[in-house]
């Protein structure tokens, strides 16, 4: 019996019964809402792309004073910078998604589901009432004739359960003495007429499902014509929301983004250049035994001659002339220096420009950048291009 009820219960839920098409019909407003659904679900995401963009722009800001003034230096300060960096470089690229989001495939599905759904004055959509009347109207001889069908059905299926009652009763009475002869004979005749009243209704049942069946190929036919006009529009829908995923994955995907990849790039080889034996140099020349200073000498007395001021400016200026080299050397730095008095150059390590005097016995030298200004700078800083 469960059985037969299951199979009976898919039967009833067949594309083929009558009504069951709406389901079909009912896909046009499920596309439109599942439309609203996706552009509220990504607009969601936008908001969590922008807020990690300000997360990290935030932590980039509170960090950059503290790692400047760390007690760090070199090529390790310059590697815990470059975090900081690329966290503005990603914050910004997160904030572009953001707009991708919102402004391109937000925009995007808004427009297609403008264009895709026409919506009717009072309710529904023009796409899916036109798929609703061509389905009704071919359903509709269909259903006159399963109404007709199952009429004649339940007639047969009445008669036949008279028909056995009969032939119980006919059973029951043969060979039973306690019913008269005559009685057994009226039975009999009961039998045979409800018999004959079942072959009779039972020939209109089978006419009539003869009907139905050449009727059939014909409602199968205009069924499945509308049910196409529906999957074609389905699979344009189905189509469109593929690219429109495509879309939002390529702009989420940031594993392939040029732009990401830079970022991570750079920020690898920064900290691959972290230089333990460069650094030491540095802080050597910089802070330690490498710094240049005056060692104690014997300095002999000369009396001051007693000139005018204004010879002492001329001859100040004749020796400044004779130790100042013609034309200059070309030379490049090989550490930052930051100068510590205005009369002293300040240069990053990789800079060139002329060195126009010699060293003088403190271990200074005087140069000149590409855009005229001079001055002083330690001689052991820079070599000869």
């Amino acid at each position: 019996m469960s059985t037969e009820n299951g199979s009976e219960d898919a039967n009833h839920r067949s594309f083929w019964m009558p009504g069951n098409y709406q389901r079909t019909v009912k896909r046009t407003e499920d596309a439109f809402q599942a439309c609203n659904d996706i552009v509220a679900c990504f607009q969601e995401r936008a908001r969590v792309e922008r807020q990690y963009a300000q997360q990290l722009s935030e932590w980039s800001n509170k960090w950059k004073p503290l790692v400047d003034s760390s007690p760090l230096y070199g090529s390790l300060l310059k590697a815990w910078q470059c975090f900081l960096s690329s966290a503005d470089r990603l914050a910004s690229l997160h904030a572009t998604i953001c707009r991708s989001l919102v402004s391109e495939d937000g925009d995007q599905v808004r427009t297609w589901q403008k264009d895709s759904f026409h919506k009717k004055l009072f309710g529904g959509f023009k796409e899916s009432q036109d798929i609703d009347t061509g389905f009704a109207r071919a359903q509709k001889p269909w259903a006159k004739r399963l109404k007709k069908l199952d009429k004649a059905r339940r007639a047969y299926h009445k008669v036949s359960r008279k028909e056995q009652l009969a032939r119980e009763r006919e059973a029951h009475a043969q060979g039973n003495p306690d019913i008269a002869i005559e009685k057994q004979r009226k039975i009999q005749e009961e039998r045979e007429l409800a018999q004959q009243e079942a072959e009779k209704v039972r020939a209109r049942y089978e006419k009539v499902l003869e009907e139905v069946s050449r009727y059939a190929p014909r409602y199968m036919e205009e069924m499945e014509s509308i049910f196409d006009q529906s999957q074609e529009e389905e699979r344009k829908r189905i189509s469109f929301l593929k690219q429109a995923f495509l879309s939002i994955h390529r702009h989420l995907d940031v594993t392939n983004n040029e732009s990401v990849k830079a970022v991570y790039n750079e920020l690898h080889n920064t900290l691959m250049a972290i230089n333990e034996q460069e650094d030491l140099r540095w802080w050597k020349n910089t802070h330690g035994p490498g710094m240049p200073t005056d060692w104690p000498h014997f300095q002999e007395w000369t009396p001051e001659k007693k000139t005018k001021k204004g010879k002492k400016v001329v001859e100040q200026k004749g020796t400044i002339e004779r130790s100042a080299m013609i034309g200059g050397v070309r030379v490049r730095a090989l550490y930052d220096y930051v100068g510590q008095e205005t009369d002293e150059l300040s240069f990053k390590a990789g800079e060139e420009f002329l060195k126009i005097e010699d060293e003088d016995d403190q271990g200074w030298c005087r140069g000149m950048k590409d855009e005229g200004r001079e001055g002083l700078y330690p001689a052991n800083y820079v070599e000869v291009v």
